[in-house]
């Protein structure tokens, strides 16, 4: 709807467009005596053309809760009107503006936030910045990083893990110690849910080589394979079934990534806990190879709140959420560059990486592959460094690099997903398409029987002729491993490909067939 305020003898028009389909141009002017001045007032009295906000508050609330809005949209709302900005008088503050109301609100339909006690949101308040919309924006960015209560299926060493949106666990592959919670240590190539799990909503899963750990709504941490936190620790008792992680029991965990010689966990309140180490980097803690207690990683992430953490194989990545905007840091093993500093150098604690500031880019989203790391920025743009081989960062080369490195094969591409596995990466686009670079091993880059290596960004067609949009892609992130991969689309269709020796795929392969080029749909799982 169009208005045109009258200066003199030209008279205001109202330019109605109809909506109706059939006709979708038609429009009519309305005549208007030419002293009214068309408007949108907040305050003051109401006249001709006038909509009075501040008569309606709570009509306002309902709009601002549930038309989407983010919070850095509620923020410009209060930069441009003084009615966001003014105390709104609604509960739980009534000093509170209407934008921040709102932004509370849609906070408390988050999973992790409902189970908060007031004095635990008061700090969570206090350690975004002290703005119910810092909050959302913390909550939400930890979402988007790690599809925190949605869908997802994540390809293993030899074994796969999906999860539904519902919460339930479905578990397929490799299964010689037990890291399928099925009870058993048979491998199975069909998918079947894990049932010792009934009433216990999972919204998160980490997988590594024999093990697997779970996440559920309530904070609490279930693990079954190898029991240890570190592939270096040679003497573990297998459990086949999922089991509470006893020493994780008084953090609330919403995120865990496996690394080679360590664990992670991430607290809802944004801090980041490790568990085990091995060689010359601890994570900023002096503890031994068996360590079975979460340490915080200290240093410069103290007191700042984590929204996402990416493990490699002896490195980790963390996305921190600051008042000013979104940040990575990196800690552990520096060689071939993976931790982006512009050296070689290990890190005992955790560090900034300022490449990012100076390709004025804000990264939303980090995956750690085992020797390169990538990052997706707000515009869209993907950044890539550390080891470079067979193509890896997508530069065209194999050389390393040591900081952040904007993937020019990708210019015209705004990326929504990134993920990367042992010399391999993944990115899909806002509108559902993959490209894969790397090491074709196995087809596990999607591009058909050609397993040879990939130097720069190629769209995966076989996955576009499927005609269906992808949202997520999961491949291996291991060494040592034939690597499969995962590409889960819009509607819940599970596509797997690469190797599926093991039954990984969950998909039954015909005889002497140890890998699959082509995307085949995962059957027997609702990821919608």
């Amino acid at each position: 709807m169009d208005t045109t305020a009258s200066n003199g003898s030209s008279p205001a028009t109202l330019q109605l467009h109809s909506i109706i389909p059939e006709n979708p141009i038609t429009t009519m002017e309305l005549s208007f005596p030419s002293f009214v001045c068309l408007k949108r007032h907040c305050f003051g009295n109401s006249g001709p053309g006038e909509f009075p906000l501040a008569y309606c508050p709570s009509i306002v609330l309902h709009v601002l809760t549930t038309c989407d809005l983010g919070p850095r949209d509620l923020a410009k709302l209060e930069a441009t009107c003084s009615f966001f900005r003014k105390p709104a008088n609604f509960s739980p503050d009534f000093n509170l503006s209407i934008s921040e109301v709102a932004a509370f609100d849609v906070c408390q339909k988050r999973a992790i936030f409902k189970r908060m006690g007031e004095e635990e949101r008061q700090e969570m308040k206090r350690r975004c910045g002290g703005s119910w919309k810092l909050v959302l924006r913390f909550l939400l960015a930890g979402e988007l990083g790690c599809r925190r209560e949605k869908s997802q299926a994540l390809a293993g060493p030899g074994h796969s893990i999906a999860v539904t949106s519902k919460g339930l666990v479905y578990s397929f592959g490799l299964n010689v110690s037990g890291q399928l919670g099925q009870g058993t240590t048979q491998d199975s190539w069909q998918p079947q849910p894990i049932r010792s799990l009934s009433g216990i909503r999972i919204i998160q899963a980490a997988i590594a080589t024999d093990r697997t750990m779970l996440i559920s709504d309530a904070g609490e941490v279930y693990a079954f394979g190898k029991d240890c936190f570190s592939e270096a620790e040679v003497q573990t008792k297998l459990i086949t079934t999922p089991q509470r992680v006893k020493s994780l029991t008084e953090i609330f965990v919403v995120q865990a990534a496996i690394g080679n010689y360590f664990t992670a966990v991430l607290s809802r309140e944004g801090r980041v806990y490790t568990l085990s180490w091995g060689k010359d980097e601890r994570l900023g803690h002096h503890t031994d190879l068996n360590c079975l207690l979460p340490h915080p990683l200290l240093g410069a992430l103290e007191n700042i709140p984590v929204v996402q953490i990416a493990a490699g194989y002896c490195y980790l990545l963390a996305l921190a959420c600051q008042p000013t905007g979104m940040s990575v840091y990196s800690v552990g093993c520096g060689l071939g560059g993976k931790l982006g500093h512009g050296s070689t150098a290990s890190e005992k604690q955790p560090r900034l990486i300022e490449q990012f500031s100076l390709l004025n880019m804000e990264p939303v989203m980090i995956s750690a592959g085992s020797w390169h790391a990538a990052v997706v920025g707000r515009d869209g743009r993907v950044c890539t460094w550390g080891w470079g081989r067979y193509g890896c960062l997508g530069h065209g080369t194999e050389e390393a690099e040591e900081v952040p490195k904007v993937v020019e094969g990708l210019k015209d591409v705004k990326a929504v997903h990134v993920a990367t596995g042992d010399y391999t990466t993944f990115v899909v686009s806002d509108d559902g398409e993959v490209y894969s670079f790397g090491c074709g091993e196995s087809a596990n880059l999607g591009q058909g029987d050609d397993d040879e290596n990939t130097l720069i960004p190629k769209l995966v067609s076989s996955l576009k002729e499927t005609k269906e949009r992808v949202v997520h892609v999961s491949l291996t992130n291991a060494v040592n491993w034939t690597s499969h991969t995962f590409a889960m689309t819009k509607s819940g269709t599970l596509y797997a490909f690469g190797a599926g020796d093991r039954g990984q795929l969950g998909v039954e392969l015909g005889d002497n067939l140890t890998e699959r080029a082509e995307p085949a749909k995962v059957v027997g799982i609702d990821l919608s």
